[in-house]
């Protein structure tokens, strides 16, 4: 049996990386995916970009067990959908992300679950456990918690200080793993 590869290739296309880019070996990066700058994937985390393009900015964190995925053109959904991902944003253990599109500044809590078609705004907090149902928008600056996901109220300033805060604790923190592996 073959050791599995991290980082593999779909159909002739393979995951590009930008700058100090930190990818746990016990995650997979498949296909028409690009990360940004200073991201980091972590353990168990699957990032799938088989039928469709999956693009993430800068400094975004994929904790652990986090799925990516996208939804693929059919008859049903001729363009289909990419996911997309802005800057600084940190997606939080075992979240699932389909073929979505998010800001910059968010954070999804631990397994929240944004489904196809979506739109995230800048500025936002998905709460831990949230399902945003397809075709939803969420408007920026706001928190939004339940099944289905709701905005239950603006974000504070503590809280918007909070993105930039996670997004460079978790770019110290693969600095010091990127370290390690020398």
């Amino acid at each position: 049996m073959s050791e599995a590869k991290t980082l593999r290739p779909w159909q002739g296309t393979s995951p590009r990386l930008g700058e100090r880019v930190y990818i746990d070996p016990a995650c997979l990066v498949l296909g028409d995916v690009v990360l940004g700058d200073d991201c980091s994937v972590w353990p168990m985390a699957v990032i799938r970009g088989d039928m469709h393009r999956i693009r993430i900015g800068r400094r975004v964190s994929i904790q652990d067990g986090s799925v990516l995925h996208i939804t693929h053109a059919s008859d049903f959904n001729p363009e289909g959908f990419p996911l997309t991902l802005g800057d600084d944003v940190t997606v939080g253990h075992k979240a699932i992300l389909h073929g979505a599109t998010l800001g910059s500044r968010i954070l999804v809590g631990m397994g929240a679950i944004v489904m196809d078609g979506v739109v995230v705004e800048d500025e936002v907090i998905i709460a831990a456990g949230a399902v945003v149902p397809p075709g939803k928008r969420l408007e920026g600056g706001h928190v939004y918690a339940g099944n289905p996901a709701k905005a239950l109220r603006p974000i504070k300033d503590k809280e918007r200080a909070f993105f930039p805060y996670t997004a460079g604790n978790y770019v110290k923190l693969k600095d010091e793993y990127l370290a390690a592996q020398g």
